[in-house]
Protein backbone atom coordinates (compact mmCIF):
# COMPACT_ATOMS: atom_id res chain seq x y z
CA UNK A 1 0.00 0.00 0.00
CA UNK A 2 2.76 2.92 0.68
CA UNK A 3 4.46 1.70 -2.78
CA UNK A 4 0.74 2.22 -4.11
CA UNK A 5 0.13 5.58 -2.00
CA UNK A 6 3.67 6.93 -3.36
CA UNK A 7 3.51 6.15 -7.00
CA UNK A 8 0.19 7.27 -7.09
CA UNK A 9 1.50 10.91 -5.09
CA UNK A 10 -1.78 10.33 -2.83
CA UNK A 11 -1.48 13.97 -1.58
CA UNK A 12 -1.73 15.18 -4.93
CA UNK A 13 -3.83 13.37 -6.52
CA UNK A 14 -6.28 14.54 -3.54
CA UNK A 15 -5.46 17.47 -4.34
CA UNK A 16 -6.38 16.93 -7.99
CA UNK A 17 -9.87 15.85 -6.69
CA UNK A 18 -10.08 18.59 -4.31
CA UNK A 19 -10.00 21.03 -6.89
CA UNK A 20 -12.12 19.12 -9.13
CA UNK A 21 -14.83 18.91 -6.80
CA UNK A 22 -15.20 22.87 -6.61
CA UNK A 23 -15.61 23.02 -10.01
CA UNK A 24 -18.12 20.83 -9.80
CA UNK A 25 -20.06 21.90 -6.78
CA UNK A 26 -19.72 25.60 -8.72
CA UNK A 27 -21.04 24.65 -12.45
CA UNK A 28 -24.04 22.48 -10.67
CA UNK A 29 -26.84 25.19 -11.55
CA UNK A 30 -29.42 23.38 -9.26
CA UNK A 31 -29.76 20.64 -7.30
CA UNK A 32 -26.35 18.47 -7.10
CA UNK A 33 -26.01 15.21 -9.39
CA UNK A 34 -24.37 13.40 -6.34
CA UNK A 35 -23.79 10.55 -8.93
CA UNK A 36 -22.38 12.70 -11.88
CA UNK A 37 -20.31 13.90 -9.22
CA UNK A 38 -18.85 10.11 -8.23
CA UNK A 39 -18.26 9.57 -11.96
CA UNK A 40 -16.08 12.77 -12.45
CA UNK A 41 -14.22 12.22 -9.28
CA UNK A 42 -13.80 8.67 -10.28
CA UNK A 43 -12.17 8.63 -13.33
CA UNK A 44 -10.41 12.27 -12.79
CA UNK A 45 -8.69 10.55 -9.87
CA UNK A 46 -7.92 7.69 -11.93
CA UNK A 47 -6.41 9.94 -14.52
CA UNK A 48 -4.31 11.65 -12.11
CA UNK A 49 -2.89 8.69 -10.65
CA UNK A 50 -1.79 6.82 -13.86
CA UNK A 51 -0.02 10.12 -14.49
CA UNK A 52 1.41 10.23 -11.03
CA UNK A 53 3.12 6.91 -12.05
CA UNK A 54 4.11 7.03 -15.42
CA UNK A 55 5.77 10.37 -14.97
CA UNK A 56 7.60 8.41 -12.15
CA UNK A 57 8.42 5.34 -14.51
CA UNK A 58 9.75 8.93 -17.24
CA UNK A 59 12.36 10.09 -14.33
CA UNK A 60 13.37 7.51 -12.20
CA UNK A 61 16.86 7.64 -13.14
CA UNK A 62 16.91 11.26 -12.44
CA UNK A 63 14.70 10.47 -9.15
CA UNK A 64 17.62 8.55 -7.90
CA UNK A 65 20.22 11.54 -8.31
CA UNK A 66 17.98 13.73 -5.50
CA UNK A 67 17.72 13.49 -2.12
CA UNK A 68 14.12 14.54 -2.20
CA UNK A 69 13.14 11.88 -4.16
CA UNK A 70 15.78 8.66 -4.14
CA UNK A 71 13.17 6.69 -1.92
CA UNK A 72 10.53 6.85 -4.05
CA UNK A 73 9.76 3.16 -4.98
CA UNK A 74 11.28 3.25 -8.34
CA UNK A 75 14.76 4.28 -7.93
CA UNK A 76 15.02 2.34 -4.31
CA UNK A 77 14.14 -0.71 -6.24
CA UNK A 78 10.96 -1.62 -4.76
CA UNK A 79 8.70 -1.93 -7.67
CA UNK A 80 9.83 -2.69 -11.18
CA UNK A 81 9.47 -0.54 -14.29
CA UNK A 82 7.42 -2.97 -15.96
CA UNK A 83 5.01 -3.22 -13.51
CA UNK A 84 4.81 0.71 -12.83
CA UNK A 85 4.22 0.70 -16.67
CA UNK A 86 0.89 -1.45 -16.88
CA UNK A 87 -0.10 -0.45 -13.70
CA UNK A 88 -0.18 3.45 -15.05
CA UNK A 89 -1.33 2.61 -18.14
CA UNK A 90 -4.06 1.24 -16.95
CA UNK A 91 -5.29 3.58 -14.38
CA UNK A 92 -5.06 6.18 -17.62
CA UNK A 93 -7.21 4.33 -19.75
CA UNK A 94 -9.87 3.57 -17.30
CA UNK A 95 -9.80 6.64 -16.38
CA UNK A 96 -9.99 8.28 -19.75
CA UNK A 97 -13.16 5.88 -20.89
CA UNK A 98 -14.66 6.13 -17.34
CA UNK A 99 -15.28 10.22 -17.55
CA UNK A 100 -16.02 9.51 -21.87
CA UNK A 101 -18.82 7.00 -21.05
CA UNK A 102 -20.15 7.95 -17.54
CA UNK A 103 -19.80 12.03 -17.80
CA UNK A 104 -19.28 13.59 -20.78
CA UNK A 105 -16.62 14.21 -24.22
CA UNK A 106 -15.57 17.20 -22.95
CA UNK A 107 -14.50 16.01 -19.72
CA UNK A 108 -12.97 13.45 -21.66
CA UNK A 109 -10.95 15.35 -23.57
CA UNK A 110 -9.55 17.57 -21.23
CA UNK A 111 -8.71 14.47 -19.45
CA UNK A 112 -6.83 13.43 -22.28
CA UNK A 113 -4.79 17.10 -22.40
CA UNK A 114 -4.25 17.20 -18.80
CA UNK A 115 -2.54 13.38 -19.37
CA UNK A 116 -0.96 13.97 -22.77
CA UNK A 117 0.64 17.37 -21.56
CA UNK A 118 1.76 16.62 -18.25
CA UNK A 119 3.95 13.26 -19.63
CA UNK A 120 5.00 14.49 -22.93
CA UNK A 121 5.27 18.46 -22.47
CA UNK A 122 6.16 18.98 -18.62
CA UNK A 123 8.08 15.94 -17.96
CA UNK A 124 10.57 16.25 -20.70
CA UNK A 125 10.94 19.99 -20.51
CA UNK A 126 11.85 19.99 -16.75
CA UNK A 127 15.72 18.86 -19.08
CA UNK A 128 15.52 21.28 -21.13
CA UNK A 129 13.83 24.50 -20.22
CA UNK A 130 13.01 27.18 -17.24
CA UNK A 131 9.94 27.54 -19.05
CA UNK A 132 8.92 24.03 -17.67
CA UNK A 133 7.15 25.58 -14.49
CA UNK A 134 4.91 27.43 -16.72
CA UNK A 135 3.70 24.82 -19.07
CA UNK A 136 3.46 22.10 -15.72
CA UNK A 137 0.73 25.05 -14.44
CA UNK A 138 -1.37 23.81 -17.92
CA UNK A 139 -2.13 20.68 -16.60
CA UNK A 140 -2.32 21.29 -13.07
CA UNK A 141 -4.47 23.60 -13.54
CA UNK A 142 -7.17 21.64 -15.64
CA UNK A 143 -9.13 19.66 -12.77
CA UNK A 144 -11.35 22.63 -11.70
CA UNK A 145 -12.23 23.25 -15.36
CA UNK A 146 -13.02 19.23 -15.88
CA UNK A 147 -15.02 19.39 -12.69
CA UNK A 148 -17.20 22.38 -14.30
CA UNK A 149 -17.51 20.79 -17.36
CA UNK A 150 -18.50 17.80 -15.92
CA UNK A 151 -21.76 19.51 -14.37
CA UNK A 152 -22.32 22.11 -16.94
CA UNK A 153 -21.24 20.01 -20.38
CA UNK A 154 -19.39 22.74 -21.69
CA UNK A 155 -16.95 25.39 -20.76
CA UNK A 156 -17.67 28.38 -19.49
CA UNK A 157 -15.78 32.28 -18.57
CA UNK A 158 -16.56 30.92 -15.02
CA UNK A 159 -14.98 27.85 -15.60
CA UNK A 160 -11.51 29.36 -17.25
CA UNK A 161 -11.65 31.77 -14.60
CA UNK A 162 -10.83 28.55 -11.89
CA UNK A 163 -8.38 27.16 -14.48
CA UNK A 164 -6.53 30.53 -13.96
CA UNK A 165 -6.97 30.31 -9.92
CA UNK A 166 -4.97 27.37 -10.28
CA UNK A 167 -2.67 28.41 -12.78
CA UNK A 168 -1.79 31.24 -11.39
CA UNK A 169 -1.38 30.07 -8.01
CA UNK A 170 1.39 26.97 -8.66
CA UNK A 171 3.88 29.65 -9.99
CA UNK A 172 5.07 31.24 -6.35
CA UNK A 173 4.29 27.65 -5.28
CA UNK A 174 6.71 26.29 -7.42
CA UNK A 175 9.52 29.01 -7.02
CA UNK A 176 9.46 28.52 -3.53
CA UNK A 177 10.03 24.73 -3.72
CA UNK A 178 12.81 25.30 -6.22
CA UNK A 179 14.40 27.66 -4.34
CA UNK A 180 14.42 24.95 -1.87
CA UNK A 181 15.88 22.01 -3.74
CA UNK A 182 17.91 24.37 -5.84
CA UNK A 183 20.95 22.43 -5.48
CA UNK A 184 18.96 19.07 -5.91
CA UNK A 185 17.35 20.03 -9.06
CA UNK A 186 20.53 20.74 -10.13
CA UNK A 187 22.08 17.45 -9.32
CA UNK A 188 19.48 15.74 -11.17
CA UNK A 189 19.69 17.92 -14.16
CA UNK A 190 16.52 19.54 -14.27
CA UNK A 191 16.43 23.29 -15.67
CA UNK A 192 14.24 25.05 -13.02
CA UNK A 193 14.95 28.80 -13.00
CA UNK A 194 16.09 28.87 -9.23
CA UNK A 195 19.41 26.63 -10.70
CA UNK A 196 20.17 29.28 -13.56
CA UNK A 197 19.71 32.34 -11.27
CA UNK A 198 22.15 31.90 -8.46
CA UNK A 199 21.43 35.48 -7.44
CA UNK A 200 17.37 34.25 -6.58
CA UNK A 201 16.38 37.96 -8.65
CA UNK A 202 13.99 36.01 -11.73
CA UNK A 203 12.85 33.29 -8.92
CA UNK A 204 11.84 36.29 -6.30
CA UNK A 205 10.52 38.31 -9.40
CA UNK A 206 8.44 35.77 -10.63
CA UNK A 207 7.13 34.43 -7.28
CA UNK A 208 5.76 38.51 -6.60
CA UNK A 209 4.35 38.81 -9.97
CA UNK A 210 2.62 35.34 -10.37
CA UNK A 211 1.11 36.14 -6.70
CA UNK A 212 -0.08 39.68 -7.94
CA UNK A 213 -1.55 38.74 -10.86
CA UNK A 214 -3.29 35.56 -8.38
CA UNK A 215 -4.65 38.11 -6.46
CA UNK A 216 -6.61 40.48 -9.59
CA UNK A 217 -7.62 36.14 -10.98
CA UNK A 218 -9.05 35.39 -7.41
CA UNK A 219 -11.38 38.38 -8.09
CA UNK A 220 -13.14 37.25 -11.12
CA UNK A 221 -15.52 34.42 -9.72
CA UNK A 222 -17.20 37.56 -7.90
CA UNK A 223 -16.89 39.25 -10.68
CA UNK A 224 -18.53 36.54 -12.75
CA UNK A 225 -21.50 36.40 -10.77
CA UNK A 226 -20.79 32.71 -9.36
CA UNK A 227 -19.19 34.02 -5.73
CA UNK A 228 -20.41 36.86 -3.38
CA UNK A 229 -18.86 39.30 -1.45
CA UNK A 230 -17.64 37.26 1.47
CA UNK A 231 -15.91 35.67 -0.99
CA UNK A 232 -14.42 39.16 -2.55
CA UNK A 233 -13.15 40.17 0.90
CA UNK A 234 -11.77 36.85 1.69
CA UNK A 235 -9.81 36.46 -1.69
CA UNK A 236 -8.29 40.11 -0.59
CA UNK A 237 -7.26 39.83 2.30
CA UNK A 238 -5.70 36.18 1.28
CA UNK A 239 -3.85 37.43 -1.91
CA UNK A 240 -2.92 40.65 0.08
CA UNK A 241 -1.27 38.15 2.79
CA UNK A 242 -0.04 35.64 0.00
CA UNK A 243 1.54 38.63 -2.00
CA UNK A 244 3.52 39.87 1.68
CA UNK A 245 5.06 36.76 2.04
CA UNK A 246 6.07 36.67 -1.48
CA UNK A 247 7.62 39.99 -1.21
CA UNK A 248 9.57 38.86 2.03
CA UNK A 249 11.04 35.96 0.13
CA UNK A 250 12.30 38.51 -2.67
CA UNK A 251 13.48 41.01 -0.31
CA UNK A 252 15.53 38.07 1.70
CA UNK A 253 16.09 34.92 -0.64
CA UNK A 254 16.45 32.88 2.56
CA UNK A 255 15.37 29.06 2.77
CA UNK A 256 12.94 29.87 6.03
CA UNK A 257 11.27 32.96 3.75
CA UNK A 258 10.76 29.96 0.57
CA UNK A 259 9.61 27.48 3.06
CA UNK A 260 6.78 30.37 4.46
CA UNK A 261 5.99 31.34 1.05
CA UNK A 262 5.55 27.19 0.40
CA UNK A 263 3.09 26.98 3.44
CA UNK A 264 1.59 30.14 2.68
CA UNK A 265 0.82 28.43 -0.56
CA UNK A 266 -0.87 25.72 1.06
CA UNK A 267 -2.96 27.44 3.13
CA UNK A 268 -4.33 29.93 0.01
CA UNK A 269 -5.60 27.49 -1.96
CA UNK A 270 -7.96 25.31 0.51
CA UNK A 271 -9.16 28.82 2.17
CA UNK A 272 -10.00 30.70 -1.02
CA UNK A 273 -11.61 27.51 -2.35
CA UNK A 274 -13.78 26.77 1.15
CA UNK A 275 -15.07 30.55 0.15
CA UNK A 276 -15.69 30.04 -3.24
CA UNK A 277 -17.86 27.05 -1.95
CA UNK A 278 -19.16 28.51 0.52
CA UNK A 279 -20.57 32.13 -0.71
CA UNK A 280 -21.46 30.09 -4.55
CA UNK A 281 -23.88 32.23 -6.32
CA UNK A 282 -26.26 30.92 -8.85
CA UNK A 283 -26.32 32.10 -12.11
CA UNK A 284 -27.31 31.47 -16.17
CA UNK A 285 -24.26 30.51 -17.69
CA UNK A 286 -23.44 31.46 -21.34
CA UNK A 287 -21.05 28.99 -23.10
CA UNK A 288 -17.97 29.94 -25.21
CA UNK A 289 -17.05 27.30 -27.21
CA UNK A 290 -20.80 26.27 -28.90
CA UNK A 291 -21.71 23.30 -26.47
CA UNK A 292 -24.92 23.83 -25.59
CA UNK A 293 -25.24 23.72 -21.55
CA UNK A 294 -28.09 21.90 -21.08
CA UNK A 295 -28.07 18.94 -18.59
CA UNK A 296 -24.82 16.71 -18.53
CA UNK A 297 -27.06 14.02 -18.80
CA UNK A 298 -28.23 15.02 -22.34
CA UNK A 299 -24.64 15.44 -24.07
CA UNK A 300 -23.12 12.03 -22.27
CA UNK A 301 -22.31 9.29 -25.13
CA UNK A 302 -24.63 6.54 -25.00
Amino acid sequence: MSVFTELVKARLTLLVLLTTLVGFYLGASGPVDYGLMFHALSGTALVAAGAAALNQLMEREFDARMRRTEGRPLPAGRITPNAVLVLGTSLSVVGLTWLLFAVNPMTALLGVLTLSSYLFLYTPLKRRTVLNTVVGAIPGALPPLMGWTAATGGIAAEGWALFAILFFWQLPHFMAIAWLYREDYARAGYRMLSGVDPEGRRTAASAVRNTLALLVISLYPYLLGIAGTVYLAGALVLGIGFLAFAIVFARSLTERSARRLFLASILYLPLLLGLLVADKRSKKLTPVDGISQESPQQVRVG
